[in-house]
């Protein structure tokens, strides 16, 4: 038996999977992979394309061409009741008249499930999203957060193989979201079933994910880990939109790094430093410019700096020592920015 024989079937794989409504391509030929409990993130902005892949795995859109494969199942012209897959929105649709048990078994009775078992599978659901207490309230006496786990016991509960989230933290406050992708990644593990989560909030994807695809113009741009898509962008867009990054390119290069194309450096790899005849390492680059702008930002502190060699810069420092006014003194100096050799990425696809 081959490597390729005995490798198990990705929970879901996705051949060439175009979407147009009429001239405007939504989804462009897209191929992926997406392994079996793999918390799986979909990130882009909006118009990217990433909410019609979502749409189109569910069912709910039907592909112009290609197909979409669930454990090796084929399922492209299925309708969503035919597929292993459950979704939950960002306005979670719970019905105001029907209490959360009620509104958590609703896919249970649709099924025909007896109604002690499906009430028994209701509470078991609502234990797993610690909310086993609420099950008599209506969706209107829940707070956000609440009303979120809700609409997550409805959708496991029926025990998909995957689960679709379409930017379900999106209606919540900054707290309680950071609070939420804490909760939303160990609910994750514990059920162990595959989570595909659509949103355009880089730090929401980078924080949960196991791998993500950054979805720009109906194309996936890059597919990897937090991290290597953090650290090594292949892209100037993806450099752009995950995180802040610094790009280096035309004559900017020549000048700075010695050699041509666009290169990209992240804000927080960068020192700066007053001293204009500081020695410089061998495994660092340099560069002397002006600092035009400061913006405190309570834990960090951003510096805007105009290079001699014609490119503005972010650099980034930690608030670990001082005040903000010792930040603020940086304004319209003269410094010296650093940053190691091996922070510092060519963009291969870069025109």
């Amino acid at each position: 038996m081959t490597d390729e024989q005995s490798s198990p079937e990705p929970a879901i794989r996705l051949d060439g999977l175009t979407k147009a409504f009429g001239k405007v391509v939504a989804v462009d030929g897209i191929d992926l992979d997406i392994a079996e409990g793999e918390f799986f993130s979909m990130l882009g902005p909006s118009g990217s394309g990433k909410t019609t892949v979502l749409r189109i795995i569910a069912g709910f859109e039907m592909p112009t061409d290609g197909t979409v494969r669930l454990a090796g199942r084929q399922v492209t012209r299925l309708a969503p009741f035919e597929r292993d897959v459950n979704t939950v929105f960002q306005d979670y649709a719970l019905f105001p008249h029907m209490s959360v048990r009620d509104n958590v078994a609703y896919g249970l009775r649709v099924r025909h499930v007896p109604r002690a078992k499906r009430r028994a599978m209701a509470d078991e659901a609502l234990a797993t999203v610690r909310m086993e207490e609420m099950g008599d309230r209506r969706p209107t006496q829940l707070s956000g957060g609440q009303r979120q786990r809700a609409a997550l016991a409805r959708a496991l509960v029926v025990q998909p193989k995957v689960l679709l989230l379409d930017e379900p933290l999106g209606a919540l406050d900054l707290k309680l979201r950071e609070e939420m992708q804490v909760e939303l990644k160990a609910l994750q593990r514990q059920v162990g079933i595959t989570f595909v989560f659509v949103t355009h909030d880089q730090q929401e994807a980078l924080t949960m994910s196991d791998r993500i695809a950054v979805v720009n113009g109906g194309k996936i741009e890059q597919v990897d880990t937090p991290t290597e898509i953090y650290e090594h962008p292949a892209t100037p867009f993806v450099a752009g939109f995950v995180g802040t990054s610094n790009l280096i390119g035309g004559e900017a290069a020549e000048i700075v790094l010695g050699r041509s194309g666009v290169y990209s450096v992240r804000p927080e790899k960068i020192q700066i430093n007053t001293d204009l005849n500081a020695p410089v390492n061998p495994d660092e680059e340099s560069a002397t410019g002006t600092v035009a702008e400061v913006i405190y930002a309570g834990a960090a502190t951003r510096f805007v700096v105009d290079l001699d060699a014609g490119v503005r810069l972010v650099a980034m420092q930690q608030n670990l020592h001082g005040s903000s006014g010792d930040a603020f003194r940086y304004r319209d100096e003269k410094v010296r920015l650093a940053w190691k050799k091996n922070h510092c990425f060519h963009l291969a696809d870069a025109t």
